[in-house]
């Protein structure tokens, strides 16, 4: 009986052992899988926008943004804590404000160095101004993946999907630019109430340097998406006019982009004296929008074309 119970206890005391043993070997494989989770779509090659083939080996995990458009693709891709650095001129979303800053158009070399990080997302519209720089990162090891200047909502998915790859967020990304998709397609539906077509002038800068948004803009997209007609269609790219060439367009309704309100918006425009038979401005029909949401290649493109539709249209469109 004695032995019986002696051995009773041992039996229980190498299944305890045992059961130890279990339970920390599964721990560290939970670790390895999730480890093995994140990876699993490394080693990665990116051919980025100007040419060159980038190879990452593994999810970065410090991820250093030099364009205020591609801060927002990443940070709604949910790369928050990976993002450590960002220019000076990065405003949205609110949590870009708190991360360190490397400079704007001019970045500090230096200071990305010393951050180490995985990769930087530079930007085409900047690589030409920035060779230098950039070559000097590359030289110190640093891994730069140059993302395309976007012209149009394809560009722009093509973008959103580079970086995503670039940062194992494929899935996410593909959520983006489907909800992208499927919202535009909603706004495009709804125009298709608009009855009578308007004419929209569009001012990026006021007097006395009067630029627009003509040929291969976003804006100029955006306009015919929602059935409204680019005043300055026959331009190409951001023209500058003379203060007397959107008299001679005679547009409907008026769009800027640089003003803090509707109120001073509405006060630079009513004060050109050769604009007060302008058909928008007797009809009061001038809007001030936020130039991110309409020209800022990222998630919020979609956002912008709502907010012009409803600017424009609003009895089809209801604010």
């Amino acid at each position: 009986m004695k032995r019986s119970l002696q051995a009773i206890a041992m039996l229980v005391i190498v299944m305890m052992i045992a059961a130890g043993c279990s339970g920390g070997k599964s721990s560290s494989d939970g670790n390895n899988k999730e480890t093995a989770s994140k990876n699993e779509a490394f080693p990665v090659t990116i051919k980025d926008a100007v040419g060159h083939s980038v190879k990452l080996d593994k999810k970065p995990t410090k991820i250093v943004s030099l364009i205020p458009s591609n801060t927002e693709i990443a940070f709604a891709l949910g790369l928050d804590k990976e993002i450590v650095g960002v220019t000076d001129n990065d405003t949205y979303p609110k949590e870009a404000l708190k991360k360190p800053k490397v400079g704007g158009m001019k970045f500090n070399v230096e200071k990305i160095i010393g951050m180490k990080p995985d990769v930087v997302l530079a930007h085409a519209s900047a690589a030409h101004n920035s060779a230098d720089g950039l070559k000097q990162l590359e030289d110190a090891g640093v891994k730069v993946i140059v993302i395309n200047d976007a012209k149009s909502f394809d560009d722009t998915y093509k973008t959103i999907d580079m970086i995503a790859k670039a940062t194992g967020t494929e899935k996410k990304g593909q959520e983006i630019v489907d909800d992208m998709k499927k919202k535009l397609a909603s706004i495009e539906e709804q125009a298709k109430q608009v009855k009578k077509e308007k004419k929209v002038w569009v001012e990026i800068s006021p007097s006395p340097e009067i630029y627009t948004a003509g040929q291969g803009t976003f804006i100029d997209d955006m306009l015919k998406s929602i059935h409204a007609k680019n005043a300055a269609g026959a331009l190409k790219g951001w023209p500058k006019v003379s203060e007397e060439q959107p008299v001679k367009y005679n547009p409907d309704a008026i769009i800027t982009t640089y003003g803090s309100s509707d109120q001073d918006v509405w006060k630079q425009i009513s004060g050109r004296k050769a604009w007060s038979n302008v058909q928008a401005v007797k009809a009061k029909d001038i809007h001030n929008l936020n130039n991110d949401l309409l020209s800022r290649p990222g998630p919020r493109l979609a956002q912008g074309v709502e907010e012009l539709a409803k600017a424009i249209y609003p009895d089809v469109f209801k604010k």
